[in-house]
């Protein structure tokens, strides 16, 4: 949180980086991510974004596109056949946030091997040098 040059926090300072905070919570999670990805194409049913989203529970991506329509980024609709079919999109809102997740989705993908490489010079470190405790 910033605090001001009296080193007083003010209500509103800190209501926005609690609203922040949940925010980048529900569309910095992978599952948010990877749906909101999928859905940048179109609408797609249930079962097609479970197949498309590798590892993903069926209870987590209820839970996660429950959320998302809660946020307003998902829009579910109900097509009036037998047996009804559901579809997802992203809303106009959703919309907005696809290229900055798609940046950052292709960021992850491009760069993981080279945060595994320094994950592993890292932990080889703490190995050899066992560091003090508090940083």
């Amino acid at each position: 949180m910033k605090s001001l040059g009296n080193g007083k926090l003010t209500k509103r300072i800190a209501d926005d980086c609690v609203a922040t905070r949940e925010v980048l919570n529900r569309v910095g999670d992978k599952w948010s991510v990877l749906v909101i990805v999928n859905l940048g194409d179109g609408a797609l049913r249930f079962s097609d974004l479970k197949r498309a989203i590798e590892g993903i529970s069926q209870r987590m991506l209820t839970l996660t596109l429950r959320s998302l329509e809660r946020d307003g980024l998902v829009r579910r609709t109900v097509l009036p056949t037998t047996p009804p079919r559901v579809d997802y999109d992203l809303t106009r809102l959703g919309r907005t946030l696809l290229e900055p997740v798609t940046g950052l989705a292709v960021w992850a993908q491009r760069h993981s091997p080279d945060v595994q490489r320094a994950r592993d010079t890292f932990d080889r470190a703490a190995r050899e040098t066992p560091r003090a405790s508090g940083g």
